[in-house]
Formats: structure tokens, C-alpha cells, sequence
């Protein structure tokens, strides 16, 4: 059974495998990667892992001027499947990328990770007193866009983003799913 775990250095190795079948680049919203982390080394992964953990901290978050998030990762038998980010805001920044972010390991993909795992994260925005989340996924992402439409998405508009041409769905956060 997978599970959503907080990102640890002790899965570092497991992590690299998971960054080699994507492919190079920053590509997956859910795991906060920024083009200025390197994560090759262990010390580099342990600090990029700790700058996580700062974010979720709302006075380290406002300390260093950065938008709070909960990061979780995808995580079954030691490998780690994917990532998922809940920016608690609704600044300028969120508005642009969304509240939640995310990303599967292709060879994961078509199990319902990210379903699954968007579920959690609602119940997450929930318990931050959320009552909307915004998410947004390349237009040409069917398998995303599904994904968020199972879980209410309502659309909201197509439009041109920095490099690309996005949907953008609203969730409005209801009564805990059973």
C-alpha cells in the first residue's frame, strides 16, 4: 500500500531513481524543486529536504519570505512514486501555479497515485480552513485534468502561463469524503 510520507533524507537514493525516469529538468510541481537545488549530493539533498521542512513552518515560511506548503511524498516499499505540494496562501504566486501541485513517477502512473493522493491533500486544505483550492495542469495533461474533475474540479479557464498553456480548475473544500 502506498503511502504519503514527509520528504527524508534517508530516501535519497530512492528519490534519484524516481529524478532519472523523469528525465532532467524541474518539471514536477509536487516535490518544490527549484532550478537552484542541487540534490545529486547527500549533503545537498539533506539541505533541500530541510528548506522543505522550513516551509511548512509558518514563522521559518514567513521568516524567509516564502509561501507555506506541506510537501508529501508518494512512497510504497522504499520507492518513492511521487510528490504533492499544498501552498496554504492564496498570494499571487498561487494564483499563477495553484494551491496544489503534483507529480508520478511515469512508471507509477494509471494506478490512481494521484487521486488518491489529491484526496489526502483536500482533507489537508480542509483542516487548514481552505473553503477553495486552485489547481492547475498543462492543457494537454487529459490524465491530470481527470484526475482533479474526480475530485469536483470545476473549470475555470484555459490560458497562456510563462512556457506553456494551462487549465485551471477550482475545488471548492466541502464535508470530509467517507
Amino acid at each position: 500500500m502506498p503511502e504519503l510520507i514527509v520528504p527524508t533524507a534517508r530516501l535519497h537514493a530512492a528519490w534519484l531513481e524516481a529524478r532519472k525516469e523523469w528525465g532532467p529538468g524541474v518539471h514536477e510541481d509536487g516535490f518544490g524543486l527549484r532550478p537552484s537545488d542541487e540534490v545529486d549530493s547527500p549533503d545537498g539533498f539533506a539541505a533541500w529536504v530541510a528548506r522543505l521542512a522550513e516551509e511548512t513552518d509558518p514563522a521559518k515560511a514567513a521568516q524567509a519570505g516564502r509561501t507555506r506548503c506541506t510537501y508529501r511524498w508518494i512512497v510504497e516499499g522504499g520507492r518513492v512514486l511521487g510528490g504533492i505540494a499544498l501552498r496554504h496562501e492564496s498570494n499571487d504566486f498561487v494564483l499563477r501555479v495553484g494551491h496544489i501541485g503534483y507529480g508520478v513517477r511515469p512508471s507509477a502512473r494509471r494506478r490512481g497515485l494521484a487521486t488518491w493522493a489529491l484526496g489526502r491533500m483536500l482533507d489537508e486544505a480542509r483542516v487548514l480552513g481552505l473553503d477553495r483550492v486552485l489547481i492547475v495542469c498543462e492543457v494537454d495533461n487529459l490524465a491530470s485534468a481527470k484526475t482533479i474533475e474526480r475530485h469536483g474540479g470545476v473549470l475555470e479557464d484555459v490560458r497562456d502561463a510563462a512556457h506553456s498553456t494551462v487549465r485551471r480548475y477550482w475545488i471548492k473544500i466541502g464535508e470530509p469524503r467517507m
